[in-house]
């Protein structure tokens, strides 16, 4: 007899992939759960498509996925995914709350509902070979060519400086890379971190989302002169998103990137990673005015509403968010969310900085909590986009880009 498909929508990248599955079989081994695990991967438009825009998780389509913080607020207000709380009411998560560090809970908060529970995390940060900053002979180099020494950068321009010195193309190593692909996500989280490392914020007084300012026009000014630098950075940033730099960095193709602390901890774990054991992670570069600001998203597990197996799906859920579970998905090459996972001895064995990530935690920010946030967000990315490619002046480019926010928030 044919089971029945329990159906799972996942961000396309081999840990999460990897995990889930693992997880399910453990699942089904101790439930004696009579489901056929049917989890696909999808890359991040893809996934949004099919969840949020073609209403996958309000007409039943996937019993489950993975959402990132930038959607949630859209899911809820769209009616598409299940609140959680009468299930943690009758069967809590293991040491739920506390076992968490409440930046990984309140983004899923809606009205006194909770709407997903954490599976993977990881602040932006700068993840660096240690290595090529603790030799010797790059020490000597640099400080014969810069007249200073070699240290890991605290400004963005400090980034650009190094990153020039470690551009070896020839070796095939580049001094580092920004993510920009236009996918509405990575391009935007530039634009926050130039803004935000910089001393600037999205709102104005009135909380209304303001982009066109000093400082984003600084951010950005610096941002076209890092993506035009073809003496300092790798020559596909353009088609590069986290996962794709991420793999470069592991494949030993990066002195450094600003990038999600999951692929430090990726790069020690990936079976063919170039740079296990040379790699540590610090705070994400300022600029002259401003401080080393992360940015706080992350990934979680929801229940669409449409689901015919709500009851399944929280019983896995609830089991694939345990200690044991979370520690497993960080060993695959993801980012656990739970705080026994960050101090975890075997975990730090493996990726000697994974403690670190309670002290990101405590200096971040988030993109707001705003059902519309994708549609402005397509803006923002475009403004990017045209910052890049082109040579418009950037007030103007994003004294346009205003006048569409304006009509998305009026």
């Amino acid at each position: 007899m044919k089971k029945p498909k329990f159906k799972i929508a996942v961000r396309k990248f081999d840990a999460f992939e990897s995990s889930i599955a693992r997880i399910w079989d453990s699942f089904c081994q101790k439930t004696n759960c009579d489901f056929e695990l049917e989890a696909v991967a999808f890359d991040l438009h893809p996934l949004y498509d099919t969840i949020l825009k073609n209403k996958g998780l309000a007409n039943g389509d996937w019993d489950v996925s993975l959402i990132n913080t930038d959607w949630i607020t859209e899911a809820y207000a769209a009616q598409a995914i299940e609140d959680l709380t009468p299930y943690i009411a009758k069967k809590a998560p293991e040491n739920f709350p506390e076992g968490w560090s409440e930046s990984l809970l309140y983004k899923q908060r809606f009205d006194g509902g909770t709407y997903g529970l954490p599976f993977h995390d990881g602040p932006e940060c700068l993840i660096y070979r240690k290595d090529l900053f603790e030799s010797i002979d790059e020490g000597v180099a640099f400080y014969r060519d810069y007249g200073k020494p070699l240290q890991v950068p605290q400004t963005w321009d400090d980034l650009m400086e190094v990153a020039d010195f470690f551009n070896r193309p020839e070796e095939n190593l580049y001094g580092t890379t920004f993510a920009a692909f236009p996918d509405g996500h990575n391009t935007v989280f530039d634009f926050c971190l130039q803004l935000w490392t910089r001393g600037g914020d999205l709102f104005d007084a009135n909380k209304k989302i303001k982009i066109n300012t000093a400082v984003a026009i600084e951010g950005m000014e610096f941002y076209r002169k890092a993506l035009q630098n073809t003496n300092a950075i790798h020559p596909d940033s353009r088609n590069f998103d986290s996962v794709k730099s991420g793999m470069a960095f592991a494949n030993g193709n990066l002195a450094m990137m600003v990038n999600w602390f999951g692929f430090a901890s990726f790069s020690e774990v990936y079976a063919d990673s170039k740079v296990k054991g040379k790699v540590d992670v610090t705070n994400v570069p300022a600029g002259p005015n401003g401080e080393g600001v992360s940015l706080n998203a992350y990934w979680m597990y929801v229940i669409g509403k449409g689901s015919k197996n709500k009851q399944l799906a929280y019983d896995f859920i609830q089991f694939a968010v345990n200690a044991q579970n979370d520690k497993l998905l960080t060993l695959e090459g993801g980012i656990g969310c739970r705080k026994s996972t960050w101090h975890d001895p075997e975990v730090n064995t493996v990726v000697p900085y994974y403690y670190k990530l309670e002290e990101l935690h405590q200096n971040t920010r988030s993109l707001p909590r705003k059902s519309n946030w994708s549609t402005i967000a397509d803006v923002i990315d475009q403004v990017v986009l045209d910052v890049i490619n082109s040579e418009k002046d950037i007030e103007t480019i994003l004294n346009q880009a205003q006048l569409k926010i304006d009509q998305i928030e009026n």
